[in-house]
């Protein structure tokens, strides 16, 4: 395959791979155009690479486009599974929509601001003070109920398998479970429940790079977001998981578009992937 790369660390272990620097992508748009994928690109290059190149973009465009904010995402996942959603209210910043939203959730409740990602953007609000120091911070007023949890999941799609995953305890403050905010790595089987919702969105959505954070309340799994850019510090050798997944997939669905067979890319020693199922 002939593919072009915007990001050479996510790439490293993937071969025919060529790097293109994003900023200087439009002065090599006869050779973007002639690959088979381009993979990874900054998203302010999706619109022109996939609308107007017609280019075909790893991970998909879907995966970029619900992956961009946490508002979109949400709404997505309510459209989809809303009781494994958790309660949120979206609203434009506004007094009215502020005291709205104060009067409508139970304390304590979590803020967010939408775009923020690792943890950050986060807030535990339990006064009212609170909520106007977060009022002050976030463009769009993003309100969502509080699990009784201390600790979620972080399940890895990549191409149509589910890579694994390990459990995110809370960290010293109580209240976050990213790795980066100091959430402490368990690696224990994950709960099935979880794992079904997440092939089920990932099927449906089409996302096909992800790490998709999941919460269990009992056996009711809940999702609150996923990260199309996600850290491997809780896997070992993910890197190459991750290529080892994604280079199948992306002959695979090479193969497909074209219409050549699948036995011809096994002939080729390129292993096809079955469709995403719940094996870890």
């Amino acid at each position: 395959m002939n593919l072009i790369s915007f990001d050479s660390l996510r790439t490293l272990h993937l071969s025919g791979v060529r790097y293109v620097k994003p900023e200087h992508f439009l002065r090599h748009e006869t050779e973007i155009r002639a690959a088979d994928w381009v993979l990874f690109p900054e998203y302010w290059q999706l619109n022109t690479l996939h609308y107007a190149w017609n280019c075909r973009v790893f991970p998909s465009p879907a995966t970029y486009v619900l992956g961009h904010d946490k508002i979109e995402m949400t709404r997505v996942f309510r459209a989809v599974v809303p009781r494994n959603t958790p309660d949120t209210l979206i609203a434009p910043n506004t007094p009215y929509e502020q005291e709205r939203v104060w009067e409508y959730m139970d304390t304590p409740f979590v803020a967010k601001i939408p775009r923020a990602s690792m943890g950050e953007g986060v807030f535990l609000i339990n006064e009212r003070h609170q909520w106007r120091e977060y009022c002050a911070q976030t463009p769009v007023l993003y309100a969502q109920e509080y699990l009784p949890i201390d600790r979620d999941m972080r399940i890895i799609v990549a191409g149509k398998q589910i890579l694994g995953g390990y459990w995110r305890l809370q960290s010293d403050n109580g209240f976050h479970n990213n790795i980066s905010q100091g959430g402490i790595v368990e690696h224990a089987p994950l709960h099935p429940a979880a794992v079904e919702l997440v092939v089920n969105l990932a099927q449906r959505l089409n996302i096909d790079h992800a790490g998709f954070d999941v919460a269990m309340v009992g056996d009711h799994p809940y999702v609150f977001e996923f990260n199309r850019l996600f850290g491997n510090q809780g896997m070992p050798r993910m890197d190459q998981a991750l290529a080892a997944a994604i280079q199948p997939y992306l002959y695979d669905q090479l193969s497909k578009a074209s219409g050549t067979p699948a036995d011809i890319l096994q002939a080729a020693g390129v292993t096809v992937l079955p469709d995403i199922d719940t094996a870890i």
